[in-house]
């Protein structure tokens, strides 16, 4: 069988923002329960030298849903502004994220395949064909601020396993 760009790049997507939310949730739940401010992990960094875990959460959208958008125009860029939001309106942009992807179709998705989208940053641009981004840079990339956003709160004692990181596993039915 073979896998679509669909289904190698927005059903991942979507199963891991689906883990994202979730130990969003938890982090909010544990914070309730502990008397601790939400807003301090917003902040937060694993290094002084990386950026703070509201960065990592927006990140995850970027690249996502906004690597969907880099596809659409054939070109992608990193985000011009990031919002300085607070825990809530971080849990807010990944479920809106999620819902947005949702409502992408397979066929929609493939018609993609094989074009260009030019990575910009600053002086260098980077030539992919769309497959090639999403798998190569986007995907990583997301998954790299995604374990980031679950590191941080692990850091904070927000007691995650691995199997929240994993989300929804697509099972053979």
């Amino acid at each position: 069988m073979a896998i679509s760009l669909y289904d190698g790049s927005v059903v991942s997507y979507l199963q891991t923002l689906g883990a994202v939310s979730g130990f969003l949730d938890r982090g909010l739940s544990y914070c309730r329960d502990n008397q601790l401010d939400p807003e301090e992990i917003v902040e937060t960094r694993l290094h002084p030298d990386m950026l703070p875990f509201r960065f990592q959460v927006q990140s995850v959208v970027h690249h996502s849903l906004g690597a969907i958008e880099g596809i659409r125009k054939g070109v992608f860029r990193p985000p011009a502004d990031l919002l300085p939001l607070n825990y809530l309106a971080l849990q807010s942009l990944i479920a809106d994220a999620g819902d947005a992807l949702k409502r992408l179709t397979p066929a929609e998705i493939n018609a993609y395949e094989g074009g260009e989208v030019i990575f910009e940053f600053r002086n260098t641009r980077l030539p992919f064909t769309a497959e090639e981004f999403l798998l190569s840079f986007s995907l990583p990339n997301f998954h790299f601020h995604a374990t980031t956003a679950y590191d941080i709160l692990r850091s904070k004692g927000v007691p995650l396993g691995k199997r929240d990181y994993l989300g929804a596993l697509r099972l053979r039915t």
